[in-house]
């Protein structure tokens, strides 16, 4: 029986699938235009390794009781389809609230939102965050 899901095999998105995972908040000239300068060929292991995490346990896990740990700022787009804001949500509930933890939602945006055209008001929003934290 052969490998169902190509885990070894290295190949790139599709423009369609980059858009409705990662820049479907954006114009589609600029889509193109991200998808251009940033899909490669890679295998899709540590996807599946991050999306099965939660069932059968992988080198994806964290340490969500560490309190040893710095501050945290989760960040997330408001339509994000590979990051939906119910995961953000999830992951701020699931850390240990010993170091300061928090959740930064920003509206209309998709997972892109680090490298799109909106990337400065996430960048000013962090700098703030680090700074009202004394970091």
């Amino acid at each position: 029986m052969g490998n169902p899901f190509n885990l070894k095999k290295a190949k790139s998105l599709t423009f369609a699938q980059f858009r409705y995972g990662f820049a479907n908040a954006i114009p589609e000239q600029e889509a193109r235009e991200l998808y251009e300068r940033w899909t490669i060929p890679a295998p899709c292991r540590p996807l599946f390794q991050a999306a099965t995490a939660s069932f059968f346990g992988s080198e994806t896990k964290v340490n969500t009781a560490n309190t040893s740990r710095g501050p945290l700022l989760i960040t997330g787009g408001q339509n994000d389809h590979i990051a939906p804001l119910i995961l953000g949500k999830a992951s701020l509930r699931k850390y240990n609230k010993s170091a300061i933890t928090e959740f930064k939602l920003f509206e209309g945006r998709g997972h892109s939102l680090i490298v799109d055209h909106g990337w400065m008001e996430v960048a000013e929003s962090i700098l703030t965050w680090l700074s009202k934290n004394g970091l």
